[in-house]
């Protein structure tokens, strides 16, 4: 890598460049159809696999909602196929709220700077710089590579990584592992580099609460008032203290952590791990229980009428292995009075850490950094794997980059001055190159 043939820039050279194009391209994803969708990235993206030779295909699943899928044959296809995606959708940002414009795609201060740096375009880059110049140089990677940058992973992947896998399954005929975000970024313990590889991530329970009463006048005595009702059950639900579990991939990270910090672990009590964990407890202290975080409140038009319905939104995650208990304990603790409904429910995913690809990733990071050590951990967030495991597609969370000490890397996503350190981006072009050629 980092070899220029002519005037054509290598990998490390052009990744931050596309990066910073990518931001510059808003795909922001409110969740709905309102925002201006995916189609110009997945235009930019298309282009440039394109002009080294290579051959996407453009999917719409609504008006301006594109995905981008390519093909990369490899010496020997007769092995199962790797997938490897990254979407092309961001949160919502406010720019009055930044430093640099988050849609700027400014270069300062060693980052590329702005919403989607690190969810996920930093991915798509690395993805499309590497690619781009194993193809220039004929170089083909291990196996056949399926290209993926769905749209709408923001909002639960309905309109690309969903619509991808039900409406043109053909696209990953004989894909048997894939690998996307979260993971194989560095976290700096105890003087060491940790490299977190995701091999689980919890289920999503994203449900509408609702209480029924008696509609009437503010000023009179009512026994089945709907607030009350939706109130006291959101409170029982925020309150509510879920007990300590530790899949495998949660356990298997802070056993690791503890390690780097010189401290035994005490699976009784992992607090006394995750609190010396500084930005990456925001992963992993949600990962050794169940979670349930109420969001939203309505109820009413006028302060002198009593409505007749009350709703709240609550955003719940369930570990691996655990939806059966977890959603009994949610109608437990909703009671009699309230019903509830899913706005957005999914699988959690769980897989193993071993393997030849496994292996393969752990060897291209201690390639590039043999004073790291790689570790598997379980994601509290979800992702497009979802959608990929339910067509029999091992997934694993891993996005290579090694990042400063001091950079809460955590904190960058869907936060706010999002960014990206450039050299983490050479470092991943670097890491994703290896990968290719060895898995």
């Amino acid at each position: 890598m980092g070899i220029v043939t002519g005037n054509v820039a290598s990998a490390e050279e052009e990744v931050a460049g596309i990066c910073r194009d990518l931001i510059r391209i808003d795909t922001t994803n409110p969740g709905d159809h309102s925002g201006p969708g995916e189609r110009a990235a997945a235009e930019y993206v298309a282009g440039l696999l394109s002009e080294v030779g290579a051959e996407p295909e453009v999917l719409e699943s609504h008006p301006g909602r594109a995905s981008v899928v390519a093909r990369i044959p490899g010496e020997d296809p007769g092995r199962p196929a790797l997938l490897i995606h990254g979407h092309l959708d961001v949160v919502p940002a406010s720019a009055g709220d930044w430093s640099r414009h988050p849609f700027s795609g400014e270069i300062a201060d060693g980052c590329v700077w702005g919403r989607g740096a690190v969810d996920m375009k930093d991915m798509d880059a690395m993805m499309l710089a590497v690619v781009r110049q194993r193809l220039r140089e004929g170089r083909k990677p291990a196996r056949d590579v399926v290209l993926a940058f769905p749209a709408d992973e923001e909002a639960g992947g309905l309109w690309g990584a969903r619509f991808l896998t039900e409406s043109h399954p053909d696209l990953f005929e004989g894909v048997t592992e894939a690998i996307g975000e979260v993971g194989g970024f560095s976290v700096s313990l105890g003087g060491q580099r940790l490299y977190p590889v995701q091999i689980a991530e919890k289920g999503i329970a994203w449900m509408r609460l609702l209480a029924s009463g008696t509609a009437g006048h503010g000023s009179m005595i009512h026994g089945d008032n709907a607030v009350t009702e939706i109130a006291e059950a959101v409170a029982r639900i925020g309150r509510h203290e879920w007990p300590l579990e530790l899949p495998a991939s949660a356990r298997a990270f802070l056993e690791a952590a503890a390690d780097a910090l010189g401290t035994g672990f005490d699976p009784r009590n992992p607090a006394s791990v995750i609190d010396k964990l500084g930005g990456m407890a925001k992963f992993v202290g949600a990962t050794v229980r169940h979670t349930a975080n109420p969001t939203r409140l309505d109820a009413g038009y006028k302060v002198n009428v009593i409505p007749q319905a009350a709703t709240a939104e609550v955003d719940g995650r369930f570990l691996p292995g655990g939806e059966a208990e977890y959603l009994a304990e949610i109608d437990r603790l909703l009671g009699d009075t309230v019903t509830r409904e899913f706005i957005h429910h999914d699988i959690a995913v769980e897989t193993t850490a071993d393997g030849s690809l496994y292996d393969a990733m752990s060897a291209a990071l201690l390639a590039e950094d043999p004073a790291g050590k790689v570790m598997p951990y379980c994601l509290s967030a979800g992702t497009d794997a979802k959608w990929f495991s339910k067509i029999g597609i091992r997934c694993f969370g891993f996005s290579p980059l090694r990042l400063p000490a001091e950079m809460d890397f955590p904190g960058m996503f869907h936060g706010i001055d999002e960014r990206v350190p450039v050299d983490g981006l050479r470092f991943g072009v670097r890491v994703l190159d290896r990968l290719l050629s060895s898995c």
